[in-house]
């Protein structure tokens, strides 16, 4: 467990991976990263883990000297156990590495190869404060989910000179128009995808309403996270301005 006594989780816990198996004798974790930003889990100093169910001693007397866990200050727990509340454990990252597609880890608090394989299937969250700075037109993917889209109305498009990820280089169109909200970052193996969900910002409204289709769902809309789309993308102001028309 974390030796800097953490009395609470942060509001800010990520979800980046889940341990899957132990690695080696001395109790090492191995974990499955949720995506390719693996340099996350290796930079962050300490892990939280969350069991992904209620524990075999579940309402039994705790064993003594059992690591307590720390509830987050909210949580969005539906597990079919009701009466149990997931629990954040707060581990210092001693050592870590990849380990091809994976990645392994010395924690402080397991240090047994059955402790470690008794974690199977637990979840791994980092604070995003502990998140290493993003490099130029960059961005952490956690960080788009909520922005605000911005198309055009027509087939005006302006591009950027960069391919290999969004830039915040140009002016956003003077004819930009509400498409929606982030809800997802998808990734389709060539580049990312934007799950938008359609919202409507009619004359004297004061907050966007949803668009829906015939059934009454919310509409959706993809916009590839490309710089051949992307004008601008303000991470403080939750906004990205595209080319993407709106009726697309």
């Amino acid at each position: 467990m974390a030796s800097k006594g953490a009395l609470t989780a942060p509001d800010d816990l990520i979800e980046l991976g889940r341990i899957i198996s132990a690695y080696g004798i001395r109790g090492w974790v191995k974990v499955q990263p949720h995506s390719a930003q693996a340099e996350v889990l290796r930079a962050a100093p300490v892990w939280w883990l969350c069991s992904p169910a209620p524990p075999a001693h579940f309402g039994a007397k705790a064993a003594s000297g059992a690591t307590a866990g720390i509830a987050p200050k909210a949580s969005t727990s539906t597990s079919a156990s009701a009466a149990w509340n997931p629990m954040m454990q707060p581990h210092v990252v001693k050592q870590v590495r990849p380990q091809g597609a994976t990645v392994v880890a010395d924690l402080e608090g397991i240090g047994d190869r059955d402790i470690a394989e008794s974690m199977r299937g637990y979840t791994v969250h980092v604070s995003r404060k502990d998140f290493p700075a993003a490099h130029g037109d960059e961005y952490y993917w956690v960080d788009l989910v909520g922005c605000m889209v911005y198309g055009q109305a027509d087939d005006e498009s302006v591009h950027v000179s960069e391919t290999a990820s969004a830039s915040d280089a140009a002016t956003p169109a003077s004819n930009s128009v509400l498409i929606g909200r982030v809800a997802e970052v998808i990734d389709n193996s060539a580049h990312a995808l934007l799950r938008v969900l359609r919202l409507s910002a009619a004359d004297g409204q004061t907050e966007p309403t949803p668009l829906l289709d015939e059934k009454g769902r919310q509409q959706e809309v993809l916009v590839p996270f490309v710089a051949a789309h992307v004008q601008h993308v303000d991470i403080a102001a939750r906004r990205i301005d595209t080319d993407w028309p709106l009726d697309f």
